[in-house]
């Protein structure tokens, strides 16, 4: 019996045998051609995109079809990126210039966007190499003339077991006969986390071999609640999680139920849970999951999925859509946080040593108005559209506030000029992710209607850790006394003031830390669409009382460890035996 300890991407338990999956991967060499051959090789080019196009688009109908809109939209990103002209442009211009093969140069062009993608601080914005080395792959089977492995003749229910799984085979899978995901790469907002909670399949991800210790037809235990894979288990393990996932089954009833129910304490305080999005069709499965709001909308991808800077009206399109679908619910739109290293390919901007102290998210747009403003303008043409809210990121200073508000005042002169109606009260906040900014909330606070706290920044800068350097990756903690100091310095500038105060970060879609944000102050939690039912049990099974004095005893420790023993302690009190 081998236990292998990965991430929870999915949660719940599966049961049975291992489908082992063969990784699809080519490896092109660096090969030129003779110029005569150059028009041989665009036209392939031309054909493989073509397929692979009419590949993605077909894929989408059939996610909507088996999975529904909701999932469908993954699918949004690859077929924008591959329908982009740029991306033949670049492509092309390697093999007319350079002389290279279709497959080298469109292999290179897919290697540098990657690059761009990964060194994204964004989770989720990192997790769309995957899509890039999806559609990568795809259109090379084109060039190449290569078939790809059917994997949906699946004649039992089986545990899929690949290095990763792209969307695309996801869909193509048979829901009735997949049991569960054990994958080698990956993380909590990878397309597989997200297909498999989607689907409601357990699947636990980074397990970094699992396809090399399992075997076709071994029995495995899959615990997507706890990041557990079990092979070749004996019997006695089999009915322990045999258990766990009547458990489970019991657990999901209860939360189905909880969906048009209040977020309220025992002692009636009531409490907003709001959803992160990326995407405009991100927000219908919010609003199933219980989302009174969009919390925060992070505008990145609408960048980061194209060749090029995307136009005003493509903007206002996507701010748009947003808020007719939110229907009348507050939508808070940041502005976009990006690098300088990350917009590179679009602008021609120099490469930065250290982007994530460099000039990145308002310093960068406070650097290029005429980005900014086009920006800002497509938000305040959506703003007529309902509750929308504008919140700066990245501010240290009192200075870059003033100057953000100003640029915004000069775009709403701009507009008011041009006749284009928009909202004048417009509520301007900001996000609270740097030490700075924590250490000045007072200062703040008289000059931004709302903040919203950032844990994952703010740990990172508090802490001077890299989340996405494995090999320090262990000291982040946004437990640590010190980032819990600068939350509870910055709630407490609110106190007093007409000035609303949120948290965005992860910490606020984990139940162990519900009871002391609500001890500490706050009132309003935006996180990942699907932890919302989780958080509002556990709001509704807690009071107010009881998470104040929580903070009060969390505030005094001066140990990470210390805090993440005494918070396990207290959720282990709230209902336990309906915890899966």
């Amino acid at each position: 019996m081998i236990t292998k300890k990965g991430i929870n991407a999915s949660p719940g338990v599966a049961i049975g045998p291992a489908l082992v999956l063969d990784t699809e991967e080519y490896r092109i060499p660096h090969r030129t051609i003779d110029p005569a051959l150059c028009a041989l090789e665009l036209r392939n080019l031309d054909a493989a995109l073509a397929a692979a196009r009419q590949e993605v688009a077909e894929l989408r109908a059939a996610a909507a079809a088996k999975l529904g809109d909701k999932t469908a939209v993954i699918f949004a990103f690859h077929e924008q990126f591959i329908a982009d002209p740029k991306l033949r442009e670049s492509v092309a211009e390697q093999i007319e210039r350079r002389h290279f093969t279709a497959a080298y140069a469109f292999g290179q062009f897919m290697k540098e966007r990657q690059r761009v993608f990964r060194n994204v601080a964004d989770p989720y914005l990192k997790e769309r190499v995957r899509d890039l080395a999806d559609l990568e792959r795809r259109v090379l089977r084109h060039i190449l003339g290569r078939t790809r492995e059917n994997m949906t003749r699946l004649t039992e229910p089986v545990i899929i077991v690949a290095n990763d799984i792209t969307p695309s085979q996801a869909v193509s899978l048979d829901r009735g006969h997949i049991l569960g995901f054990a994958i080698n790469v990956g993380g909590q907002t990878s397309h597989t986390a997200i297909i498999a909670r989607m689907l409601g399949i357990p699947a636990v991800v980074a397990l970094g071999d699992i396809t090399t210790d399992v075997s076709g037809s071994e029995t495995l235990i899959v615990d997507g609640s706890n990041g557990i894979v079990v092979a070749n288990p004996d019997g006695e393990t089999i009915a322990r999680y045999s258990t766990r996932q009547r458990d489970y089954q019991r657990f999901e009833d209860k939360l189905r139920s909880l969906r048009d129910v209040p977020a309220v304490t025992q002692d009636g305080v009531a409490v907003q849970l709001l959803a992160n999005i990326e995407v405009p069709e991100e927000v219908p499965e919010a609003l199933e999951y219980g989302a009174e709001g969009v919390g925060l909308f992070r505008t990145e991808l609408l960048f980061l999925s194209s060749q090029r800077i995307p136009s005003e009206e493509q903007q206002y399109e996507a701010f748009r859509d947003v808020l007719r679908a939110t229907a009348g619910k507050p939508v808070v739109i940041r502005t976009i946080d990006l690098g300088a290293d990350k917009l590179a390919p679009l602008l021609g901007a120099p490469h930065e040593h250290n982007p994530a102290l460099g000039l990145r998210s308002l310093r960068y747009c406070l650097m290029h108005l005429d980005l900014f403003k086009t920006h800002l303008r497509a938000i305040l043409r959506a703003s007529g559209e309902g509750d929308l809210r504008i919140m700066f990121p990245m501010i240290s200073t009192l200075m870059e506030l003033r100057q953000a508000k100003s640029t915004l005042h000069d775009v709403m002169e701009d507009l008011d000029e041009e006749g284009i109606p928009f909202r004048r009260d417009v509520p301007v906040g900001m996000m609270v992710e740097t030490p700075a900014a924590a250490l000045l909330a007072r200062a703040f606070v008289r000059e931004a209607a709302f903040l919203s706290i950032g844990t994952n920044d703010l740990t990172q800068y508090t802490l001077a850790v890299d989340r996405a350097n494995a090999r320090v990756a262990h000291l982040f903690s946004s437990h640590n006394p010190a980032v819990l100091k600068l939350i509870s310095l910055a709630v407490r500038a609110t106190q007093g003031r007409p000035v609303e105060v949120s948290l965005c970060g992860e910490m606020a879609g984990m139940p162990l830390y519900t009871q002391l944000l609500l001890g500490l102050g706050l009132r309003r939690l935006s996180m990942a669409p699907k932890e919302i039912p989780v958080i509002k049990r556990l709001v509704r099974a807690t009071t107010l009382a009881r998470c104040r004095a929580i903070a009060r005893t969390v505030i005094r420790f001066d140990a990470d460890r210390q805090v993440l023993n005494y918070l396990r302690d207290e959720y282990r009190n709230i209902e336990p035996e309906d915890d899966a």
